[in-house]
């Protein structure tokens, strides 16, 4: 199989970061691509990142669908434009956080997600509140780091993230944390042998996903919420 792996933001070493991770876990059988739009935004801090990264996220989508690839992953942890990338896609899309959400449930009653900055506390509570996941959420916490920070700090994020971890685990009661952002990509193992509960990565657990999904044969339902569009703006103008 052949899965594309989309970096939403268009930073190159969190691209290599993500590659690194699904390079070390892919099957041997498993090809994988890892790439980033050449236009957007170089992080994803805010709604206003989500909405501007989309439509090149899109373009490459479309683009995918028309070669050899047999899944992809949108690489951010906001799932921003999955609805519409399902729509235009025949091939499976796979969301990181709702893949990762999926997955947390198993694994315990309570889950906690550590995300960037405040602000973003919001978006992930509104997030799991429409995922209908209220109930088992134990808390969401800042690292108090931008998206960019994430990326060129491991050791501060790891520090702080091992903080937060504790935090979640003796006072929030989680029994599975996720690492809420992309930038954070290989980070989770070093937390988990020291806290000794279960830490998703993000990236890991949705190419793990995307590979379950290809070998069951399935994709996104085409009748109801994915179903393609008749003809889109991009199609009018004859590309």
């Amino acid at each position: 199989m052949k899965i594309l792996l989309i970096n939403l933001n268009t930073s190159k070493t969190i691209t290599d970061k993500m590659r690194d991770v699904v390079v070390k876990i892919k099957r041997s059988d498993t090809e994988v691509e890892v790439v980033c739009p050449d236009s957007g935004p170089i992080a994803i801090d805010s709604s206003y990142d989500e909405a501007y990264a989309v439509p090149a996220m899109l373009e490459v989508v479309r683009k995918a669908n028309k070669e050899d690839f047999d899944g992809i992953i949108l690489g951010c942890f906001c799932d921003a434009g999955v609805e519409a990338a399902r729509e235009i896609s025949d091939i499976p899309v796979i969301a990181m956080e709702e893949a990762t959400l999926a997955l947390a449930i198993t694994l315990g009653n309570k889950f906690s997600i550590m995300t960037e900055k405040q602000p973003r506390v919001a978006m992930k509570e509104l997030h799991i509140r429409r995922a209908g996941l209220l109930d088992r959420l134990a808390s969401i916490r800042p690292l108090g780091l931008s998206v960019a920070e994430l990326d060129a700090k491991p050791e501060e994020t790891k520090q702080k993230g091992l903080y937060l971890a504790k935090k979640m685990v003796d006072e929030d009661g989680a029994e599975v944390i996720i690492m809420g952002c992309a930038a954070m990509a290989g980070y989770s193992e070093s937390i988990e042998q020291k806290l000794r509960v279960p830490v998703l990565d993000p990236t890991a657990v949705a190419f793990k996903w995307a590979e379950m999904v290809v070998d069951l044969g399935l994709t996104h339902s085409k009748v109801g919420l994915y179903h393609t569009p008749t003809l889109t703006n991009i199609e009018k103008k004859g590309s």
